[in-house]
């Protein structure tokens, strides 16, 4: 048995050299595939590098350049400081107390505006109306003067028919002068009798033809002197409106090219806004201020906070009533304090 054992022990102290001989020959070989490996993906890595550079400096590039872009698009405004210099600024770049400023100045315009059209008053609507009347009347008129002309031309085919009739009517008795039997007399006897009921029908539409050329003649005639009416008072409706025209028309004038510098001035999103909320109001007044803690133009209450919000001026403030835009009455203040 100790023998055994001894050649056991000989023969694994053998087989232990080549087992470790194996495992170094695996990991020298993993070694070798891992460089290769490394050596292969190095230039793919350099390669997507270069791409990622590339595209980072496009990035910058476009970045420096919308702005120029942006700056195209939009009309500037040239401000002119106490230096001689000239900045360009665009309605966007202006802040928010600019905007409102600006909006404010330009609905004090519109307003006088509005008032210069209210010293006219109705007049435009009236004569617009009185013009509509009048031409009405003259198309009526014409629409008669149409009508008797086909009842005249109605009565002219009653007379020819008539005239047929009664020749007709000549022929046929001259026919039973020659006629051979009764029954030749008899036919032409009702052809006669037909012919004269042919004109005591033509005799009823003349007259009702007649009658109606009279009642259209007769309501011609009142639509007439309704129309010369209407004339005497469009005339004197229009030169009232161009006494008034000549005395505000240079004022007005004057005035409508103040608001487009001014609307050259606003951006184009807050000035479309404005110019909805003015068609919307009665009184014509898209940005008002905050008059014992309520709306300028609807009298709704406006809360602590959002007076707050107001007088910031971080951001533009609308009334949830009735949609007007709200301005800070210490701003305009300002900005009569600074024009004084």
């Amino acid at each position: 048995m100790a023998t055994k054992k001894v050649v056991k022990d000989a023969e694994k102290a053998e087989k232990t050299p080549t087992t470790a001989k194996k495992t170094a020959t695996k990991k020298t070989q993993k070694v070798t595939k891992v460089e290769e490996t490394e050596k292969v993906e190095e230039p793919k890595k350099a390669t997507k590098r270069a791409a990622v550079k590339k595209t980072v400096t496009k990035a910058e590039k476009s970045v420096k350049e919308t702005p120029a872009k942006e700056n195209k698009k939009n009309q500037p405004v040239m401000i002119e400081t106490h230096h001689d210099e000239q900045i360009v600024e665009t309605p966007e770049d202006l802040s928010i107390a600019q905007k409102l400023l600006s909006l404010y100045n330009l609905q004090q315009i519109m307003s006088q505006i509005d008032r210069i059209r209210v010293i006219r008053g109705e007049l435009p609507d009236e004569i617009r109306d009185l013009e509509d009347a009048h031409e009405g009347m003259q198309t009526r008129i014409n629409k008669y003067n149409e009508d008797i002309e086909n009842l005249n031309n109605k009565i002219t085919e009653e007379n020819t028919k008539m005239q047929d009739a009664v020749v007709a009517i000549k022929r046929y008795e001259e026919q039973q002068n020659n006629v051979r039997n009764n029954r030749e007399y008899e036919s032409l006897a009702k052809e006669i009798e037909y012919q004269k009921l042919e004109i005591q029908v033509a005799e009823k539409h003349k007259v009702k033809h007649q009658a109606e050329i009279t009642a259209k003649t007769e309501e011609i005639g009142g639509f007439q002197e309704k129309l010369k009416e209407y004339e005497e008072v469009l005339s004197q409706k229009k030169s009232e409106l161009d006494d008034i025209i000549a005395d505000t028309e240079k004022e007005e004038k004057e005035l409508m090219e103040k608001a487009e510098v001014l609307k050259a001035k606003v951006d184009e999103r807050l000035l479309t806004a404005f110019e909805r909320i003015r068609k919307n109001v009665r009184n014509g007044l898209a940005i008002v201020q905050i008059e014992r803690d309520a709306c300028g133009g609807c009298f709704s209450t406006i809360p602590p906070q959002r007076q707050l919000d107001i007088r910031l001026h971080k951001k533009i403030i609308v009334c949830e009533a009735c949609s007007r835009i709200f301005i800070d009455h210490q701003l305009v203040e300002s900005q009569g304090k600074t024009e004084e």
